[in-house]
């Protein structure tokens, strides 16, 4: 059956399967009344049939959801749903010391030690609580991450019974970790769970468990017959004093073992201050009690038949020739002693365990149905007098009453109870239950004022009225943490007791504190991530200043002071204009239409009589003054013979000027110039 995303109960929504055992299937899974995920053991269906062994299931489940301990694992709740039968109890985050071992092998002493002090912890509140384990093994012990070590399945094992090949194969697969008595079906009590603790800690010591075999009825015989090996033999690493803690746990004899798990818990803990010293008593046999050899389960069985059979003189004949015929069988056949005594050990083992859960059982307290006082279903809900009468009826004595005001039930009538009604849930009349009665409603008028006051007073002042109230947190850019921001209902009116008064209350600025450094000097790009990382908002301006470096911080406003992130940080950045360079090419022969004079000529005839030309002189080429200017800045002021086409000059400057140029004070040339474009060459030819 998939259960993923099935809702038990109307209340636990399964998640995953986390694990499975022989008796169940475990799986995480979440409960959306208490909103916490618990883990879910769920019978297997073999089990459901049984109608004995259920009741003897919810019965041992119940006697140790009762039990409180920090190393055993908590049952919260026993239930039934569409023929599946569950315990719902507290989900841990760890391994088994099963996977631990299986993983790490052999363990330290001292950290062996401190988890055999936490698990005897745990027996000794369950059997001061008069609950036996009978199935302590390294399986049913989980580790949490934090080191913590949990008992599970706290008086599970006592329900299970041979009804079913799956269960009885359950029980014998823990047959490495039973006492001897238990192995021969024998009475089993604190002492049987203290011998399993003595294997489990053989085990942590040494990697191994002390007996083992082919069979889980080898293994029994094991437990009854042989000695354990000293788990020193394996790990020489183990102190004295631990070495003689664990063979005294594991003695054969329930009278030899430690007595109680108080005993066990004060010489591991000495183990732990005096780890070689040999304090612990290991006792022995009085002296005329002689050294015997522990019979078998056959050779127990067969000498209860003789006890019970014993022949008579004048039939001794007929026996003695039955007997050799039995003999001669199994001489005859050697398979089948071993086979006798494996039928024989396996039907001793099934009888004396039934034997021992009816014993134990005979003092369990009752068991009744618990009732529902509360009028849950549609039920006629009881006054507080006629539920501790049904209780007190039932044999329930344990009743807790508390009062409170309510709008919806009559004073003095029950509005809840714990634990809870449920149909087919019953519980031990030793256990306690818990009623709130009803107080009916009352009046009251809220304070006048609320909002603006410090939740503090507020808070003092609704426990003074003995009102409800709950408390909702909200960031305020305007209202200091710890002050009321809104109230519902609104403050001076009349209400119920039993209303919840909702209070919202500033919890400050959604925004931390800043104290804003100083940029000044930084370099534009340094001053915005400086400001940027500390979240706030960077507004830049530019000016121009001559004497300080290009693109730095020439100012800051605000600085050195605490403000909220968000806020603005504005910083002023020294931004030198663009500078170009611009080239003048004057041809001043061209630009001002110059002709050269000609030289002065007469003619004369010469003494043949010819005609010749003769140059008299040649006039001066005229001058004139040059002036070339950038904006208000002369660059060029000179004079020049009017043939003159190669006049250059270069300027650097920046911005948007007006270049001129002048001859003999007369503007013959005028261009405006961007300097942000980039050099610049102007030819003035006309």
């Amino acid at each position: 059956m998939n259960l993923i995303g099935k809702m038990l109960n109307n209340r636990y929504e399964v998640l995953e399967k986390i694990g499975n055992g022989g008796m169940a299937t475990v799986y995480k899974a979440k409960c959306h009344v208490l909103n916490r995920y618990v883990a879910i053991k769920i019978l297997k269906d073999e089990f459901t049939t049984d109608s004995e062994f259920i009741k003897k299931f919810n019965t041992e489940a119940q006697s140790a959801a009762s039990l409180a301990h920090p190393n055993i694992v908590q049952i919260y709740d026993v239930c039934n749903e569409d023929n599946l039968y569950y315990i719902v109890m507290e989900l841990i985050q760890g391994k088994t010391l099963k996977e631990i071992i299986t993983e790490d092998g052999i363990l330290s002493w001292k950290w062996s030690v401190n988890i055999a002090i936490q698990i005897a912890s745990a027996l000794e509140t369950a059997h001061k609580n008069s609950i036996i384990h009978r199935d302590i093994k390294p399986h049913n012990i989980i580790i949490t991450e934090d080191g913590i070590a949990k008992v599970t399945d706290f008086g599970i094992a006592k329900a299970v019974s041979n009804s079913t090949i799956t269960a009885f194969g359950t029980t014998i697969g823990s047959v490495h970790y039973f006492s001897p008595e238990h192995a021969r079906g024998g009475y089993t009590d604190a002492k049987s769970d203290l011998y399993s603790l003595g294997i489990v800690m053989y085990e942590m010591l040494t990697g191994k468990v002390p007996f083992d075999a082919d069979t889980p009825v080898s293994v029994a015989l094991k437990q009854v017959q042989e000695e354990p090996v000293d788990p020193m033999k394996y790990n020489e690493n183990i102190p004295v004093s631990v070495n003689r803690i664990i063979l005294k746990a594991m003695q054969k004899d329930p009278n030899l073992r430690y007595q109680n798990a108080t005993e066990m818990v004060q010489d591991l803990s000495l183990a732990l201050k005096k780890p070689n010293e040999d304090f612990v008593v290991l006792a022995t046999r009085s002296d005329d009690s002689p050294t015997q050899k522990i019979p078998t389960l056959y050779e127990i069985e067969m000498e209860k038949n003789n006890d019970r059979k014993a022949p008579k003189i004048d039939e001794s004949k007929s026996k003695n020739a039955k007997e050799n015929k039995i003999k001669a069988f199994y001489e005859n056949h050697k398979w089948a002693k071993p086979v006798t005594i494996l039928l024989v050990a396996v039907i001793l083992f099934v009888v004396a365990m039934f034997g021992t859960i009816g014993f134990l059982n005979a003092d369990r307290p009752a068991q009744v149905q618990i009732p529902n006082v509360a009028g849950t279903n549609d039920e006629k809900r009881m006054s507080k007098d006629e539920a501790i009468k049904a209780l007190n009826d039932l044999g329930i004595k344990d009743i807790t009453v508390e009062e409170e005001y309510n709008d919806d039930v009559e004073e003095g009538y029950v509005i809840s109870q714990t634990p809870e009604y449920q149909s087919n849930f019953t519980i031990n009349v030793t256990q306690p239950i818990k009623l709130i009665v009803s107080k009916g409603q009352k009046i009251v008028t809220l304070p006048k004022r609320i909002k603006g006051k410090n939740i503090e007073d507020v808070k003092e002042e609704l426990d003074e009225l003995e009102l409800k109230y709950e408390i909702k947190e909200e960031t305020s850019e305007t209202v200091e943490a710890g002050i009321v921001i809104d109230v519902d209902p609104e403050a001076g009116e009349e209400i119920t007791a039993a209303t919840v008064v909702n209070i919202t209350v500033s919890k400050g600025s959604a925004y931390k504190d800043v104290t804003v450094p100083s940029t000044v000097g930084d370099s534009e790009e340094k001053a915005y991530q400086t400001l940027s990382a500390l979240g706030l908002v960077v507004n830049i301006t530019y000016e121009e200043d001559s004497s300080k470096s290009d693109r730095v911080v020439i100012s800051q406003n605000p600085i050195n002071k605490t403000i909220k992130e968000g806020e603005s940080v504005n910083i002023v950045v020294n931004k030198q204009p663009t500078r170009s360079t611009l080239t003048v090419n004057v041809n001043l022969k061209s630009l001002m239409n110059y002709t050269e004079p000609k030289p002065v000529t007469e003619s004369k005839t010469d003494e043949f009589g010819n005609t010749v030309q003769n140059t008299v002189s040649v006039p001066e080429v005229e001058k004139a003054t040059v002036v070339i200017e950038v904006g208000e800045d002369i660059i060029l002021s000179n004079s020049y013979n009017m043939t003159k086409t190669d006049i250059s000059q270069t300027w650097t400057t920046s911005g948007v000027k007006e270049v001129k140029v002048k001859v003999n004070g007369v503007t013959k040339f005028t261009q405006t110039v961007d300097f942000k474009k980039g050099d610049q060459v102007i030819n003035v030819d006309k």
